[in-house]
């Protein structure tokens, strides 16, 4: 794949995210079993996932300390929805890891996914961006097979491909059938009990919509799966339609979109286009 189509898809990457995040807010504490559900009402809003992911994105652009820039958009919007230790993290003075395993660390990452130019860097930043706060092993390896799946679907891997690719290098089982997990699943904040549920989700759509309703339809922790089968989701399909997109930067701050614009334009240089 060229360097233009690259970035054209690569720009879309975090904005899945958050558009996720966005659609799956209203089910995070009301769960729903059915794909047919209203995509964007009055209570649909950024939580958590989306300052997070504009934090990361925001590090990145400006190759600054990730956990210096993560407090302070998480300090700026202290109402978002964080977890209990993460909470506590946010307000500590030169703050440490807290061996976390929850899927924080999968939710934010996508823009990691979206600039790294090959898979060791994709490993890498993935890593580097978790570990200050989920350095357990299964915290690391939730962000890094999200960042492995951004990376390989916008280069045009197809499903298959990205399935094999995570099964082998993360050992998740993603040959399950997405109903039976349905039938039974329930609120689930670790990344293993999380992260490969949202690709399954991922891996049985047929847009980005259908990736997005089918992650919230697991009936789980939402907006966090919404968010990272969407990140995803948009890096294979490279479009999010309009009228999720422009509904969705309704919603967020006139600072997180500027955030996006400027990561944008980083995108543009990364993948050497003319923004």
């Amino acid at each position: 794949m060229d360097n233009n189509s690259l970035f054209q898809a690569s720009k879309l990457v975090a904005m899945g995210a958050i558009c996720g995040d966005i659609v799956g807010s209203a089910f995070e504490w009301d769960p729903i079993k059915d794909v047919d559900f209203p995509l964007l009402s009055s209570d649909s809003m950024f939580t958590d996932d989306t300052v997070c992911t504009v934090a990361l994105a925001d590090a990145l652009e400006s190759n600054r300390d990730y956990a210096e820039v993560l407090q302070r958009w998480c300090r700026r919007y202290p109402r978002a929805g964080y977890g209990g230790t993460f909470r506590k993290w946010i307000v500590t003075d030169n703050p440490f890891p807290y061996n976390s395993w929850g899927n924080g660390s999968a939710m934010r990452v996508s823009p990691a996914g979206a600039i790294a130019t090959s898979l060791d860097e994709a490993m890498r930043l993935a890593k580097e961006s978790a570990e200050i706060t989920h350095n357990h092993p299964e915290g690391i390896k939730g962000a890094q097979a999200t960042a492995v799946a951004i990376f390989y679907a916008l280069r045009g891997m197809d499903k298959r491909g990205i399935k094999d690719v995570i099964e082998i290098g993360f050992g998740y089982d993603l040959s399950r059938d997405y109903r039976k997990i349905q039938r039974d699943y329930r609120f689930d904040v670790s990344c293993q009990g999380s992260v490969p549920e949202a690709i399954i989700a991922f891996l049985k759509s047929t847009d980005y919509e259908s990736a997005i309703r089918l992650a919230v339809a697991l009936g789980g922790d939402a907006d966090t799966q919404a968010a990272i089968a969407g990140g995803i989701a948009a890096a294979y399909y490279k479009e999010i339609p309009d009228y999720i997109l422009d509904e969705c930067r309704k919603r967020l701050p006139i600072d997180m979109l500027q955030t996006l614009d400027n990561f944008t334009r980083r995108l543009a240089e990364t993948y050497k286009y003319k923004y």
